[in-house]
């Protein structure tokens, strides 16, 4: 069932390992197939180099195990949830990637500083909130995926135009058209996060330091990459 899919997602998680996203277990790559109504994610605690193609879960959108002898992913509740919730979705990936960890340790959003940042989003990445005691101890997995949806439903903002979210004392969440693009997305998220902190360390050395990109720079680069009329990269 879904073989050519497993193979993608099962490719996709490697591409993890490749980028240095992930270490040991971490992380987790999905892939939905909207018509049938089943994705394919990554088997829990797997290692990576163990990991064969045959592993990956099949699950279908009641949180129902379709095919695998194996557990999926413990996160696979929160890819449940925005799968449901976000239509557009295709794929998503979760890991403990360290940028991007740190400054879901800190709470912090990441600004928009440069046109780096507006090439992949629009707009500032949104730090979700922590969950509470309550929310951590009866289903906390689920839980997650509602808060990230709660924030961009609070924000206004479009999980296409932001494919990517911090959760508070946890981590970062991405997603894309499908797995690869997730992925892609993961990485790109991982710099943007190192290329602020740097940003931010060295503009606090200098208090005439200014930092942050114009309305107009962000939508520029912005929509030149996804908007209706983009005009970058070569045509299909």
């Amino acid at each position: 069932m879904l073989e050519e899919l497993k193979e993608k997602v099962f490719r996709a998680n490697l591409k993890l390992v490749e980028y240095g996203l992930v270490v040991l277990t971490w992380g987790n790559v999905s892939e939905i197939d909207r018509d049938k109504g089943l994705f394919v994610i990554k088997p829990s605690g797997v290692p990576y180099e163990k990991m064969t193609a045959e592993d990956m879960v099949v699950m279908d959108l009641n949180g129902n195990r379709v095919e695998g002898r194996l557990n999926p992913s413990s996160d696979t509740p929160t890819h449940l949830e925005l799968y449901r919730h976000f239509p557009d979705i295709g794929g998503i990936v979760h890991t403990h990637s360290n940028w991007a960890c740190s400054w879901a340790q800190a709470g912090r959003d990441v600004p928009a500083y440069g046109t780096t940042h507006a090439d992949f989003a629009n707009g500032a990445v949104p730090c979700a909130r922590g969950l509470t005691q309550e929310e951590v101890e009866s289903a906390y997995e689920q839980n997650t995926g509602k808060v990230i949806i709660e924030e961009f439903g609070k924000r206004g903002i479009s999980a296409k135009e932001i494919p990517a979210v911090l959760v508070h004392r946890h981590g970062p969440f991405t997603w894309g058209s499908d797995a690869f693009k997730a992925v892609e997305n993961a990485l790109i998220l991982e710099e943007v996060c190192k290329m602020a902190s740097r940003t931010e360390q060295i503009a606090a050395m200098d208090p005439a330091s200014r930092i942050g990109i114009e309305q107009y720079l962000l939508d520029k680069h912005y929509q030149r990459k996804h908007g209706k009329n983009a005009y970058y990269g070569q045509s299909k």
